[in-house]
């Protein structure tokens, strides 16, 4: 059983995603090509925004806008402390200060409540100039966007959806990756749109951040790639890539995200009772970039975790250690009692075998060994 099974879905498209790349390396436009700008078309249009910009990787598309907004030393970003690595990294890279926030237990996601709290103590301290809210839509769901944006415009700060795990998800049909001033997602081929390597994008409806994000995803360009204005990077999507992710496209609109909400509803029917399930808020709709249950505590977690292997059930922890801990950001000050949450459920949380593709007869068998178990 995979984990993510890429193999069943390259096999259901092989001729469609073959001939694509077919094309590419036929036509020799491996940078740039036309694939790129019909793919920008066509995630802009699902996602319902003005601007896609693609570029190398998730990473990327985050520090591109970072540079874009200018964000500096001095200056405080909030960052769930329940999350990837890199959504507190790029802010670091750009010698800004992360400012690490509780997440909510049900949701995983950022807690606003502490959001908040969080900023007021920014400002009493007077040290840092809060300017940006990263929040993360975790395991496919959208993160709590309209309290988000309360506060956000209450401070006066900039909102940057870090869309990774949550593109395709929604609330009341709003679309992941439409949120905030600017949004990013990333196509690393187990995300739920992924493509066969490295690529991100950003998405925004502000027309000048859009020109000023293309232009420094390739030098700083101006008028051509000669004429450089500005300090910029090297961030392309390549164009295989881009090749790749139309076919896949297709796939993930016209059936993908109802199968992978099809195979939610199999896990947390079957699993009610046992373990905590996924909880999803009235009008939100997830993507499913994992499917994660909680357990009573480590020793269960972990103890379950093996059971699963000894049966040839792949399971992953998302994360083992929460963001204010990692090494990289052990200059930073912090109470844990701040972070209560998040401690507890870097030592109970476990992601399932969770893909589109997965059958009732594979989640009846996890289900079963979970069920043995507990």
């Amino acid at each position: 059983m995979e984990f993510r099974d890429l193999k069943t879905q390259y096999q259901t498209y092989k001729q469609e995603i073959d001939s694509a790349i077919n094309e590419v390396v036929t036509s020799a436009n491996y940078i740039s090509g036309k694939e790129v700008k019909e793919l920008e078309e066509q995630l802009a249009d699902f996602v319902g925004v003005k601007h896609c910009i693609s570029c190398a990787n998730g990473t990327e598309a985050m520090t591109l806008v970072m540079m874009a907004w200018d964000i500096k030393e001095g200056d405080a970003v909030f960052v769930p402390d329940f999350t990837f690595f890199s959504t507190g990294e790029v802010v670091s890279f750009k010698g800004a200060t992360p400012v690490f926030v509780d997440v909510d237990r049900e949701t995983f996601n950022i807690d606003t409540v502490k959001l908040e709290t969080a900023i007021i103590k920014v400002l009493d301290e007077g040290k840092l100039n809060p300017k940006v809210i990263i929040p993360v839509d975790l395991f496919g769901l959208p993160a709590d966007f309209p309290e988000i944006d309360r506060i956000a415009k209450k401070y006066n700060l900039l909102i940057l959806e870090d869309g990774a795990q949550g593109f395709g998800g929604n609330i009341n049909g709003k679309r992941a990756c439409s949120f905030g001033d600017a949004a990013t997602t990333s196509f690393f081929p187990a995300k739920p749109l992924g493509c066969y390597g490295d690529g991100g994008a950003i998405f925004t409806d502000d027309d000048e951040l859009a020109r000023l994000l293309k232009s420094l995803r390739v030098h700083g360009k101006g008028e051509n790639k000669y004429d450089n204005v500005r300090i910029g990077v090297n961030s392309r999507l390549d164009t295989i890539q881009a090749a790749v992710l139309k076919v896949k496209l297709k796939a993930f609109i016209n059936h993908e995200l109802e199968d992978v909400n099809r195979v939610y509803q199999l896990y947390s029917a079957r699993l009610k009772g046992t373990v905590e399930t996924p909880f999803i808020p009235d009008g939100y709709y997830s993507s499913f970039a994992q499917y994660t249950i909680k357990l009573k505590n480590k020793e269960q977690r972990d103890g379950l975790q093996a059971n699963l292997k000894e049966n040839g059930i792949p399971s992953m922890v998302y994360y083992v250690k929460p963001m204010h801990r990692q090494g990289a950001f052990s200059y930073l000050e912090f109470d844990e009692q701040d972070f209560e949450t998040t401690n507890i459920l870097c030592d109970t949380v476990l992601s399932l075998p969770m893909h589109p593709y997965l059958s009732e007869e594979d989640v009846n068998k996890v289900c079963d060994i979970i069920k043995e178990y507990i």
